[in-house]
């Protein structure tokens, strides 16, 4: 009889958040596909997004419901990625505009935060100022973007006359497409090893004699990755990382602005060597021109070429971790980019359960002309007892920054006299980013070491991606290990606690006038040991470089 009571009193109500069937009905025409992919989140998100400026609640409830998958599985894919507004309601959107400025170490070196704050004085809310992490235009620092247009050397001047010419798009740069580049041999060592001219085996033992290693930053060698690969159960797939986002880093952006088709072909005959069914290419959200570029140049290659493999370009979301193998495969996934732990390696188990083949893309730029010139061709650029060449990434305070290609093994005196033109009219060279955010700092003095993979590691750093940064006698170190400290703080996924809580607290006791040299140290080597990928694994690399090689910028408040 009690129990029949509770009952009549229990009052049902619905769980969730209800579906709103206008917004659904929106959202489908939209949307406007027949078969919702789970994989494709990411991309929905991005419609989402660019239609409405802004993620709303109900919009991720429709979502939700089409996908068949839970809110929650959306919401915490939306909120992960720094591109998505996610908001309450209409009412929440931001500014219909958005401009974003670099913050990271070569803009700010070049009054990124006052050309910030200056915009933000004048327009008062009505766009949106954002200071963001490196968007891959450091050899035009200080460098903004209007919407999705960049704007180089940007002043408040240039910045001001995009908005109100309402040039909200980027320009295209002139490039060499598939008619130009077919006219000047392009694709002929395509053609060569789909005719058997040139055999696969001889391919990857050509690729093993040049000593191609990969040139995203972890220099693994590219024959040996495509021998294992080989050896994998079919399917297999190709997964191409244009996620760029290491401070200091541009050559992939330079490369496809100008010569795309010498890393389409790369790609192509990558694919056709290791037997690959299916390409994925995932290219960072800040590189709007090269999507443009690219779409249209992929679409040439589908009509031109029988029998390549499916290809699907998929947009990053403005998660830097997505730059790390393993993380960037979640995100094709269409998930949050959170690294996997290894074994099983991506080799073996990657992209959807198949083993994969991750390339950078400036790895397979190089392929054709391997194959083309010979081992020897390559191998032999290198001094210094190095192999190969290296397209490094120069910005900072020197009179030619850009993307200087030269042999492996150069000095970084050498890289700034005969390269970068020297260092700018009263500035003396101080220091020096060997390897990007993550590769440490080292101090004029040791100008001699040649920069390579194996080089600089005994010194505490590493070259990565071959991003230098120069800075001189007007920069102070601990202040660029700084702003690279809040950026890995500002990009950490949080999966793990070394990284997630470290680089959150060595941002604080940076902060201090006087450093806490003991427990910085403590902290450093903490997360070297034990973040499991290797963004948490280098992020301490600066902090340990200024506390070893500039100790006179810190004063010790351990040893008071």
């Amino acid at each position: 009889m009690m129990k029949n009571k509770l009952k009549d009193k229990i009052t049902l109500r619905p769980r969730g958040r209800k579906v709103d069937f206008e917004v659904l009905s929106a959202l489908e025409k939209l949307l406007n596909t027949d078969f919702y992919r789970r994989d494709h989140l990411i991309e929905y998100l991005h419609i989402i997004q660019d239609t409405h400026g802004a993620i709303t609640k109900d919009y991720m409830t429709a979502l939700a419901s089409l996908m068949g998958i839970s809110l929650t599985e959306v919401y915490e894919v939306a909120t992960f990625y720094h591109h998505f507004d996610v908001v309450e309601s209409d009412d929440d959107k931001p500014p219909a505009l958005t401009v974003r400025v670099c913050d990271s170490v070569s803009c700010e070196m070049n009054g990124a935060k006052k050309l910030a704050q200056t915009l933000d004085n004048y327009f008062k809310g009505t766009v949106r100022i954002q200071k963001v992490p490196c968007i891959g235009r450091c050899q035009s620092a200080p460098a903004a973007v209007v919407k999705m247009n960049p704007v180089d050397n940007a002043t408040f001047e240039k910045v001001k006359k995009a908005i109100n010419d309402k040039a909200y798009t980027p320009e295209i740069p002139n490039y060499i497409n598939l008619e130009s580049y077919i006219a000047d041999g392009g694709y002929k060592i395509y053609r060569s090893i789909c005719d058997e001219k040139i055999s696969s085996d001889d391919a990857v033992n050509i690729l093993e004699s040049s000593e191609l290693k990969g040139l995203g930053g972890a220099g693994f060698p590219a024959g040996r990755k495509w021998r294992i690969l080989r050896d994998q159960q079919a399917p297999r797939l190709l997964a191409v990382n244009i996620d760029e986002g290491e401070p200091g880093t541009f050559k992939d952006r330079y490369y496809l602005e100008s010569d795309p088709h010498r890393f389409f072909e790369g790609m192509l005959i990558a694919s056709k060597v290791v037997g690959i069914d299916k390409i994925y290419i995932y290219l960072r959200d800040e590189y709007p021109a090269v999507k443009i570029i690219m779409e249209k140049e992929l679409d040439k290659i589908k009509a031109k070429f029988d029998g390549i493999p499916e290809i699907e370009m998929r947009r990053g979301a403005g998660a830097y971790i997505c730059g790390e193998e393993s993380a960037m495969i979640e995100s094709i996934e269409g998930k949050r980019g959170m690294p996997r732990l290894r074994p099983p390696f991506v080799a073996q188990v990657g992209l959807f359960g198949r083993p994969t083949l991750e390339h950078n893309m400036e790895t397979l730029f190089w392929i054709r002309d391997i194959l083309d010139k010979g081992a020897s061709w390559f191998a032999d650029q290198g001094v210094n007892g190095r192999k190969g060449f290296r397209s490094f990434s120069v910005s900072g305070r020197v009179k030619q920054p850009g993307v200087h290609l030269a042999p492996a093994g150069i000095t970084v005196q050498e890289l700034i006299d005969d390269y970068a033109g020297g260092m700018k009219e009263g500035h003396s060279f101080y220091g020096y980013f060997p390897g990007a955010a993550s590769g440490g700092i080292l101090p004029a003095s040791m100008n001699n070491i040649p920069l390579d993979f194996g080089t600089l590691e005994e010194h505490g750093c590493f070259i990565g991606s071959a991003a230098v940064v120069i800075l001189s006698d007007k920069d102070r170190a601990r202040d660029a290990a700084k702003t690279t400290i809040d950026f890995f703080k500002h990009e950490s996924c949080g999966k793990c606690t070394p990284c997630r809580a470290g680089t959150s607290k060595a941002s604080e006791l940076m902060k201090s006038e006087q450093w806490d040299t003991d427990l910085l140290q403590d902290l450093s080597q903490t997360m070297s040991d034990a973040s499991i990928c290797g963004l948490g694994q280098a992020a301490s690399n600066p902090v340990k470089s200024v506390l070893k090689y500039f100790p006179n910028e810190v004063k010790d408040v351990s040893k008071a």
